[in-house]
């Protein structure tokens, strides 16, 4: 397994300092954010072999890019169009910057929500995305995430039977799937098997305010509920059952972490990084 910064957690510096900040940090790679500062559709091809050679320099791999494109199964047909077109801007800047994968949302609602119309409109466009990565050699993968159609290992499988394409897969996020309230120990490793592609790590907890930094309000299948981003180990999201099922699997990819703790950028990833280590039993 090797372990990534994803560079959303950096986004208030440029992505040459997200870059040297994370080999710092003593990261194998770095999991790009498709925004500004860091990246977009509208990035310069100049700039894109750029960043490319400073992460080179450092020995940094870059195993993903984390597109925001997509949203297509609530999405109108103009919107959907214009989200294709982006994903084939970012799937261009994939191939320079040597990302084998890259992340397309596949919108709302809540699965426990969603209707059939949903899963059929997510799938038609992901299958278009998926048709042209494949020609690129790339993959397409869908992060497990609360408030979307893959919000479960169950759900995340229903879309990708019904895009039926061996190059989209999913992202396993264990913080999410926390929020979900459904289960993202060694049963979802299991479910999910060779069709998880990727996996995010970060932590969260119920509360019973918001209004504090690092707070927020999502809608599970409980209702309104209260969220507290916090650092791995000090929330409610267990990650050893996973970190212990992907060993137990054998899964030999990444895993990016994401903290979005109300701490200082580069303090958090360094606390998640020595307990995500601790945690897999490295040294």
């Amino acid at each position: 397994m090797k372990l990534a910064a994803f560079s959303g957690v950096l986004i208030d510096h440029s992505i040459q300092e997200a870059l040297r900040l994370t080999k710092q940090l003593g990261f194998d790679g770095i999991e790009i954010a498709a925004r500004e500062p860091h990246l977009s559709g509208t990035t310069s091809a100049a700039r894109i072999k750029e960043i490319r050679s400073v992460a080179d320099g450092l020995g940094l791999e870059i195993p993903v890019i984390a597109g925001y494109m997509g949203g297509f199964s609530t999405a109108s047909d103009k919107e959907c169009e214009q989200a294709f077109a982006d994903f084939q801007r970012i799937l261009e800047a994939a191939g320079t910057l040597g990302a084998d994968m890259i992340r397309v949302g596949s919108g709302g609602p809540n699965a426990f929500l969603a209707h059939d119309y949903h899963y059929a409109k997510a799938a038609h466009w992901l299958r278009k995305c998926a048709a042209l990565a494949a020609e690129h050699g790339k993959s397409i993968v869908l992060e497990i995430h609360n408030v979307s159609l893959v919000e479960t290992a169950e759900s995340g499988l229903r879309l990708l039977d019904m895009v039926g394409a061996s190059n989209v897969g999913l992202i396993h996020d264990a913080g999410n799937m926390y929020i979900t309230d459904t289960d993202y120990g060694r049963d979802s490793v299991i479910a999910l098997g060779k069709r998880m592609f990727h996996v995010h790590v970060k932590d969260e907890k119920r509360v019973a305010e918001v209004g504090a930094p690092g707070t927020f309000v999502n809608r599970t299948k409980h209702g309104d509920e209260k969220f507290l981003q916090t650092r791995l180990g000090e929330g409610e999201a267990d990650h050893q059952p996973l970190f212990d099922a992907l060993k137990e699997t054998g899964y030999s990819g990444w895993i990016t972490l994401e903290c979005h703790a109300p701490f200082p950028a580069y303090e958090r990833l360094a606390h998640d990084l020595a307990k995500v280590k601790q945690m897999l039993g490295i040294a």
